[in-house]
């Protein structure tokens, strides 16, 4: 599956409420040439819905779920539409697995046991009647075993709030062949102040959650760093910010890291589609 490069992630592309909006926007992106549109799982929902309003909209980019909660979506539900999908829109849909944490795990009434529930997750999308091939799945991989059998089992991995120094550890596990394609949050303003303080507005409330917090931990942040919203440290390491050529040397980082695609989240000043942010980022697109 071709995935370009670079490509756009949106939690606008799956909650704008309007949905005319919503194909407009894609189709520009579309356009501009991004290899893939990245939509979160968002606690769940009609996910694959939103992932076919993006796949009409559309006609050379790949659409992804970045990613889907493997504890709200049962995998024969989601073979069943992917194969629907593949079936309507050729091979542009990719399916982003996570295991989210605990909570969501005891919400489903499952015991959180990440490793062996994704192995059996993987294995009912293998036995399903129409398969979701291993190069159309991806996994949202933190630590170093998820991100071993992200490598066995799937396309790659795409990690979430990481910086180019792990996805040069990431590199190291999945070897050369696997997608590696790290989540990047972007903020296009060069004022420092400011965007650091965008950064932070969003970036807050993943830092208070446990296991984002033990993955920054684990990738040399301290306690201290994570307090107050993040400090200045922390958010200038996972978050892009400045000109779009500050913006791409940090996707060319990752890039020499061993990152295979890098997905854009441009973090905006309101609610709405951030169309004037991907309009400036869309030099980088190729």
């Amino acid at each position: 599956m071709h995935i370009g490069k670079t490509g756009i992630w949106s939690p606008e592309l799956r909650l704008h409420p309007d949905p005319v909006e919503i194909h407009e926007a894609a189709a520009e992106l579309d356009q501009h040439g991004w290899g893939a549109l990245w939509i979160p799982g968002l606690g769940g929902g009609d996910i694959l819905g939103d992932a076919e309003r993006l796949l009409r909209a559309t006609e050379n980019t790949t659409i992804a779920t970045g990613v889907l909660s493997i504890w709200r979506h049962p995998a024969t539900e989601m073979a069943e539409g992917h194969a629907r999908l593949r079936q309507a829109y050729d091979h542009r849909l990719l399916l982003g697995l996570g295991v989210s944490d605990a909570a969501a795990a005891q919400h489903a009434g499952g015991t959180y046991r990440p490793l062996a529930a994704l192995d059996s997750y993987l294995d009912a999308l293998d036995q399903a009647e129409e398969a979701v091939p291993a190069d159309e799945r991806v996994v949202a991989a933190m630590g170093p075993k998820l991100t071993e059998l992200a490598g066995r089992r799937s396309a790659g991995t795409h990690p979430f709030l990481v910086t180019p120094e792990f996805t040069a550890g990431a590199r190291a596990i999945l070897g050369s062949g696997p997608m590696l394609a790290p989540y990047q949050a972007v903020v296009v303003d060069p004022e420092p102040e400011r965007a650091r303080e965008a950064a932070r507005g969003f970036l807050a409330p993943f830092i208070r959650m446990g296991h984002y917090a033990k993955s920054l931990l684990r990738q040399g942040f301290s306690e201290d760093d994570l307090s107050d919203g993040g400090s200045n440290r922390l958010i200038d390491a996972v978050v892009a910010w400045g000109d779009v050529d500050v913006i791409g040397e940090r996707i060319m980082a990752h890039h020499d890291a061993g990152a295979t695609h890098v997905a854009l989240h441009a973090i905006g000043r309101g609610n709405g589609l951030p169309l004037a942010e991907w309009r400036q980022l869309a030099p980088l697109a190729h």
